[in-house]
């Protein structure tokens, strides 16, 4: 076999091996769920037992629930929605999440966790300090908002996070918004504030730790945020220049996560230590051709999720919107591409299968 051989087949299993924990039916199966339970628990030889874990929730809060060492991140979330009032309706619009909290009080959104994922060994297994299981909201989508307006307990999740959003500087609003928003946010008007922060720029986003990427120029700094259809990145070139790009969705034609591994030789001996880095990949649409661009980023598995939750999202919304397209749309039982009829500058979704999602 040769190296390029060698180099394809490895891609091909890094995203078959991506995909799996992203089918549905895969998802779906007690056995595959009971299989990556014990995998879980083997590997890092944590028997199930009864537990406390801390939920740090949206609105600045942390909760501590009862659970067994052995309850999935599904399981978990039934748990903080019971506890905290939730509708069990609208727990699909939230998620469980790994989360860094820094010195500076800043923190970082580290990964989704899947519904199969058990928080407690995810924690325990971890090496890296001040990390929590934290409740945000799960869609990429603003507008969806309206959709959780009638429960209180995720009014006041969907107005905390807004809130940090602002103080963070994830979200952008203008000097006259800020003034507004504050004002609201003193009178404790929570419904004119999420409305009017609607408006403001990269609200609801993920955003990423500072990190590098190769475009316009390879090692460039960049600072990227996900969200409403576009990749969002604040580009510091060589030349200390700053340059803002928006990749838009509808260009993208596809994308991969690749896991850079390498040993490194300790000092004071033969030991080894893994060096590991991650970069997420997308084609995308310059002119009349394609282009892949590189982000450097140990966020890349959150990005990914983020970009297929888009797709998911703008699918769901284009069936509702025509609802004789829906047997396009039926992921459990089809295995062929999704059939979309799209223009030019909706070319994403030529190449989408319902494995992508």
């Amino acid at each position: 076999m040769t190296t390029s051989m060698a180099d394809e087949r490895r891609d091909q299993l890094e995203q078959y091996l991506q995909s799996v924990p992203m089918d549905p039916k895969i998802l779906r199966s007690e056995v595959f769920i009971h299989f990556f339970t014990l995998l879980q628990q083997d590997t890092f030889k944590i028997t199930t037992k009864k537990a406390f874990l801390d939920v740090f929730l949206p609105d600045g809060r942390s909760i501590r629930i009862e659970i067994l060492t052995s309850d999935t991140a599904e399981r978990v979330l039934e748990i903080v929605s019971y506890k905290t009032g939730l509708s069990q309706e609208l727990s699909g619009y939230f998620s469980l999440f790994l989360i860094q909290f820094h010195s500076d009080g800043a923190l970082s959104v580290m990964k989704k966790m899947a519904e199969f994922e058990l928080p407690y060994v995810s924690l325990q297994s971890t090496e890296v300090e001040n990390r929590k299981v934290g409740l945000r909201k799960w869609y990429m989508d603003p507008s969806l908002d309206s959709v959780l307006r009638d429960c209180q307990t995720a009014v006041n999740f969907l107005y905390g996070q807004a809130v940090q959003e602002i103080e963070k500087n994830w979200a952008k609003p203008t000097p006259e918004q800020r003034q507004e928003l504050e004002a609201l946010r003193k009178a404790g008007n929570q419904p004119k504030f999420l409305e009017l922060v609607q408006q403001v720029q990269h609200y609801g986003y993920v955003q990423l730790d500072t990190c590098t990427c190769d475009y316009p120029e390879p090692g460039c700094v960049a600072t990227v945020s996900v969200g409403n259809d576009e990749i969002s990145c604040y580009i510091k070139l060589p030349s200390n220049q700053t340059q803002e790009v928006n990749f838009k969705m509808s260009q993208i034609k596809s994308w991969q996560v690749t896991f850079l591994g390498s040993l490194l030789e300790e000092e004071d001996g033969p030991q080894q230590t893994l060096h590991q880095n991650l970069e997420l990949r997308f084609q995308y649409s310059k002119g009349s051709g394609w282009q892949w661009l590189t982000i450097y980023t140990k966020q890349a598995f959150l990005l990914s999720s983020c970009l297929k939750k888009m797709i998911s999202e703008k699918l769901t919304k284009l069936a509702a919107e025509n609802p004789e397209m829906i047997n396009y749309f039926d992921f459990p039982t089809r295995k062929s591409k999704i059939a979309v009829k799209t223009t030019e500058e909706d070319g994403v979704f030529e190449t989408i299968r319902e494995e992508d999602l």
